[in-house]
C-alpha cells in the first residue's frame, strides 16, 4: 500500500521549487499534484496521456478545447489525450490532483 498525505506531498513540491509533483508511478497510471497560484499562468501543452483532474483547493477556470467551466474544491475534470487545456483567471491559489493514464512521461 502506499499512503499521502497532502500536506506533505504540497511541502515536497514547494521544497523543489516546482508547480508539478509525481507522487505515484505503475504500469498503467501515474498521480501528481499540480500548483498554480492565484494570477499565475498555466503553461500546459496538450499531453499524450488522458488525464483526470480534481481540486482540491482553490478557484479557477478551465478550458478544455472549446468548453470553459469553473472549478473549484471538489471538482473533476477529464481531459482526452492530446486536447489543449489550461487553466485560467485562478482567483484562489489552486491545487489539483491529476491521474494521467497511461503515466505521463
Amino acid at each position: 500500500m502506499k499512503a499521502f498525505r497532502l500536506d506533505e506531498l504540497e511541502a515536497e513540491r514547494a521544497a523543489n521549487d516546482g508547480a508539478y509533483l509525481q507522487f505515484v508511478r505503475e504500469r498503467n497510471m501515474s498521480v501528481g499534484l499540480y500548483a498554480l497560484d492565484a494570477g499565475e499562468l498555466d503553461p500546459q501543452q496538450p499531453h499524450e496521456q488522458d488525464e483526470v483532474y480534481f481540486v482540491v483547493s482553490g478557484r479557477a477556470s478551465i478550458t478544455v478545447g472549446m468548453e470553459t467551466t469553473l472549478v473549484g474544491r471538489g471538482s473533476v475534470v477529464y481531459v482526452p489525450a492530446g486536447t489543449a487545456h489550461k487553466f485560467h483567471h485562478i482567483t484562489e491559489d489552486l491545487r489539483v490532483m491529476v491521474v494521467f493514464s497511461p503515466p505521463e512521461g
